[in-house]
């Protein structure tokens, strides 16, 4: 089974505007059309350790490749400025686990190194 892929993003010092508010009424439509749903939107953190200032947005795709597809989509490109003109933020694609995995698979691929 493939595992599924993930955009999570640290969004900090937002200037909430019509600009971010044109982001926030559009993103749905660019990344639902790659099997995008939100996992984590607006959800206020309870920080346990450290410092994170700022918000986590997560979404969650089919495959790592989707989201992909999605981010260099033109439809996604075309509404990017009006977030990054508006904040700090820092966005990563991730690869989610497949199903039953352990942490064992992991620190097998790490001592054989």
């Amino acid at each position: 089974m493939t595992a599924r892929g993930y955009v999570i993003a640290h969004l900090r010092n937002v200037k909430f505007g019509p600009d971010v508010q044109r982001y926030m009424e559009q993103i749905e439509a660019t990344f639902e059309l790659f099997g995008g749903t939100w996992l984590i939107h607006g959800a206020a953190s309870e920080i346990v350790e450290g410092d994170w200032p700022g918000d986590i947005v997560i979404i969650e795709f089919p495959t790592l490749s989707a989201a992909r597809d999605w981010y260099s989509s033109p439809a996604y490109q075309a509404i990017l400025s009006l977030r990054t003109g508006h904040m700090d933020s820092r966005v990563a694609l991730v690869p989610g686990v497949p199903a039953g995995y352990r942490s064992a698979h992991t620190i097998a691929k790490l001592l054989a190194t």
